[in-house]
């Protein structure tokens, strides 16, 4: 498998017994298709590092009698997935219908100046990370339905989930984060 990240360390280089045994755990609950458990470990990969690369993909499709393409798949389709490390602290505003029609944009804007990124810059692309820091502190970035609309804008700040956020609530939480 092609490299698509230059790195002079791998993940998987670095896995505790720990997590072995937990994702060991994750697959036994798929006990009909091991493949089932390809999202779950993704995740767990991604809670644990920060973000997917190369040898992720390589362990996972191992540990799941699969070929690596059937994970490359996964981690190229769902937004969720990150092949670059995002910031410490990630802020993500909804941007669906009510959430916009609530003022969502200008609360992203708001969270952006707050943290000294340049507003505009909202598009990543699949895979990247989010606009980040310099300093690796804070990402932001749009998401899709955090299913809030009746309290819309919405947003969260890692897993904290934030209802009604204003321009100046915006300010308080990031104060929080």
């Amino acid at each position: 498998m092609r490299p698509m990240i230059e790195s002079t360390t791998r993940q998987a280089d670095s896995l505790t017994p720990e997590f072995i045994a937990e994702a060991d755990e994750l697959v036994s609950h798929y006990p009909v298709s091991k493949r089932s458990a390809s999202l779950p470990l993704l995740h767990l990969w991604q809670n644990h590092f920060g973000f997917i690369d190369d040898s992720a993909m390589e362990w996972i499709a191992a540990r799941l009698d699969l070929t690596p393409v059937n994970i490359i798949e996964l981690v190229t389709f769902y937004p969720w997935f990150r092949r670059e490390q995002a910031g410490k602290t990630i802020i993500r505003v909804c941007r669906t219908l009510a959430c916009a029609l609530a003022g969502s944009y200008e609360v992203k804007d708001k969270f952006c100046q707050a943290v000294g990124l340049n507003p505009d810059c909202e598009h990543h692309g699949f895979g990247h990370a989010p606009p980040t820091t310099a300093d690796g502190k804070f990402s932001v970035e749009f998401v899709e339905c955090l299913a809030g609309c009746g309290m819309a804008p919405v947003m969260m700040c890692n897993e904290d989930f934030h209802e009604g956020v204003s321009l100046a609530k915006a300010d308080e939480i990031v104060g929080k984060c």
